[in-house]
């Protein structure tokens, strides 16, 4: 997965992409807030039934498919 900042930076762009995939999350699945991509990462996990591997993989394919 991209590095924190990386993600950050793109999160805008990233979170479409996500949402296109996965039409169940939401703006509020997707907050990102400064200090808690921990709690980003654990609510997808369990809105998607994904491992923590998973999330991250879902997260690199957004960002690679420019």
């Amino acid at each position: 997965m991209a590095n924190l900042t990386e993600l950050k930076g793109n999160w805008k762009e990233l979170k479409g992409k996500i949402k296109q995939k996965y039409a169940t999350l939401t703006d509020d699945d997707l907050l990102l807030v400064e200090g808690k991509e921990d709690e980003l990462l654990g609510k997808l996990q369990q809105k998607l039934g994904k491992t923590k591997e998973e999330i991250h993989k879902i997260i690199s394919d957004a960002g690679s498919n420019d």
